[in-house]
């Protein structure tokens, strides 16, 4: 796979100004050249400050850097390449670029074909992405979705970068918070058998999915029933969770539940196109000794201190924001304790880089993770967090108000089974992670081109049925003479198109897969105008072919970035 800079065009006017520079000041330039798209054609297609930032090192005015400078250029660059080199202003140079070196751009494209936007930088780098993580206490809701969407697309981003990534979900099947499931089943199996208000226990889990769980269990498992009859021939006895104790383990019910919960959150996660290599229970830690043996790890290297009858982190030390429990003073570990020991789990399995998909909500036990990586000798960078923001559902131009404990919620397979996977992940992921995400379902209902999911896919529709009109699906378009191609709108499809490899990297690096949707949305923006304004078939078949080339191409990118989005490629809509 190929290592790109930017792109074809950036590339090569950076490797013309350099070697400008090179050529007028006997050196390469002290600071990285800067190559930028301009944004009114009367500055040209690209511009550069390089006169600007390197005039004093090279002991000239700027505005004297960038004559001489364009000067060179206008000497060593062909002119059917570049056939205008002007200075403005201080010191900035203004490129033009003629039709014919864009068309060549066109020309390495259709010649790089499906492989066109990989990249190699990641030298198969094992790369663990580790995301959504739910408790399996509950339903996923509509703040998992958003979750799901961006871990799911980075890992894709990140295989396109050429990392060998290793998607994971890790179940905390163990805990205070299984305690509470447990015992709100309870109540909830005798609100069923016994009738009257259910006693769920402060911070427990009320909503209506769990009276469903509960009747499934009472129906299909046979201790359960037992427990029950039993209790119902006591009579008069007290109708209570422990109660029901007395004769039925709540071992049971921490399984039957937690189970019936975890395929529910499998199979909700399949509907919406994720899919995970491992799903790891917290439970194998605690049973493997993990947990005491990250903290005697801890201990060797003297960060872990007991103050209050707990054991605590000393994390400030090491960069996190403040000393934090490990193990409570009933013996019990943290979140932060088990979390510590499954990180060292990943390392152990030869992860070389880990990437958690968390809420911004944790950032301060993030801080502490990385400290305690440090702290037992794991390489900075090891560790890093894609962060993102919550999710509001607006209908009607009002915010609906969810609780995930009180049971008011909109769970993510409700949204998915009305709106549809695509829908669903395409805004989930087109804001970006660090912002709030209102998600308007008004506008994520409209199957109009203002949904913008739905306009992009329907530039790849519109491609795809042009291409069966021409019936040129055979056609060895890399082959194409591409020289007609000199419409304005055309050559700006052709810039948008060399973007795209630059895209891809920059949204895995930055963790912004929105960076990618608006790039698709700017795209298919594009296209739709250039059609409107131009045919496609004509009676001039070179310059059909032409067009029909910059087509494939486009085409090819469309659905390539609808892939990593995790979206259909529809061929009619």
């Amino acid at each position: 796979m190929p290592n790109y800079t930017e792109t074809y065009l950036v590339d090569r006017i950076r490797d013309d100004v350099t070697a400008a520079y090179r050529s007028l000041c006997g050196e390469a330039p002290q600071t990285d050249v800067q190559i930028r798209a301009t944004d009114r054609p009367d500055f040209g297609d690209y511009a550069t400050n390089v006169a600007l930032l390197e005039a004093k090192a090279a002991g000239v005015a700027p505005r004297q850097l960038a004559e001489d400078l364009a000067r060179v250029l206008r000497e060593r660059i062909p002119p059917e390449d570049v056939p205008r080199v002007d200075v403005a202003g201080p010191g900035f140079i203004n490129l033009f670029v003629s039709p014919h070196l864009v068309q060549g751009v066109l020309a390495r494209i259709l010649a790089d074909g499906d492989t066109y936007g990989h990249w190699s930088i990641g030298e198969a780098s094992r790369t663990q992405l580790e995301f959504v993580s739910s408790n399996p206490t509950g339903p996923l809701t509509v703040g998992h979705g958003r979750q799901a969407a961006l871990g799911d697309v980075l890992a894709t981003l990140f295989e396109w970068i050429g990392h060998d990534v290793h998607r994971e979900y890790y179940f905390n099947d163990e805990g205070r918070q299984i305690d509470l499931l447990t015992d709100s089943t309870a109540e909830r199996i005798l609100e069923i058998a016994f009738g009257g208000e259910p006693q769920i226990p402060e911070d427990g889990y009320a909503g209506e999915y769990l009276k469903e769980i509960a009747g499934a269990i009472l129906e299909e498992n046979s201790e359960v029933t037992r427990a029950v009859e039993t209790l119902r021939g006591q009579g008069a006895a007290p109708v209570n969770r422990i109660a029901l104790y007395e004769h039925l383990d709540p071992a049971v019910l921490r399984h039957e539940a937690t189970d019936r919960i975890i395929r529910t959150i499998k199979d909700d996660l399949a509907q919406l196109g994720v899919r995970f290599d491992t799903w790891f229970s917290e439970t194998t830690l605690h049973r493997s000794g993990e947990v005491g043996g990250t903290l005697e790890a801890l201990r060797e290297q003297d960060s872990a201190f007991e103050e209050d009858g707990a054991v605590w982190l000393r994390a400030e030390e090491h960069g996190g924001a403040k000393d934090s429990v490990l193990i409570r003073r009933d013996g019990r570990p943290t979140y932060l304790m088990v979390d510590i020991a499954y990180h060292l789990n990943k390392h152990e399995r030869g992860f070389d880089r880990v990437i958690n998909v968390q809420g911004a909500d944790h950032h301060a036990e993030q801080t502490c993770m990385i400290a305690a990586m440090r702290i037992l000798g794991l390489p900075d960078g090891w560790l890093s967090y894609a962060v993102h923001q919550f999710v509001s559902l607006r209908e009607g131009g009002e915010t609906l108000k969810m609780s995930t404990r009180a049971g008011r919620f909109v769970t993510l397979r409700q949204l998915i089974d009305e709106l549809g996977k695509d829908i669903v992940r395409w805004f989930m992921i087109s804001r970006k992670p660090g912002a709030h995400l209102d998600f308007d379902l008004d506008l994520a209902r409209t199957e109009s081109q203002d949904n913008p999911a739905t306009y992009v896919q329907y530039a790849h529709t519109r491609i795809a049925s042009i291409f069966r009109k021409a019936n040129e699906d055979g056609r060895a378009w890399a082959e194409v003479d591409l020289s007609p191609l000199v419409e304005p709108e055309e050559l700006e499809l052709i810039k948008s198109l060399d973007r795209f490899p630059d895209v891809i990297r920059t949204s895995a690096e930055q963790f912004g897969p929105h960076l990618l949707a608006e790039y698709a949305l700017d795209l298919s923006r594009s296209f739709h105008a250039y059609y409107d304004k131009h045919r496609v078939l004509t009676n001039d078949e070179r310059l059909s072919h032409a067009r029909l080339a910059l087509l494939h191409a486009l085409i090819t990118v469309l659905r390539n970035t609808l892939l990593i989005l995790g979206m259909e490629t529809p061929e009619a809509m």
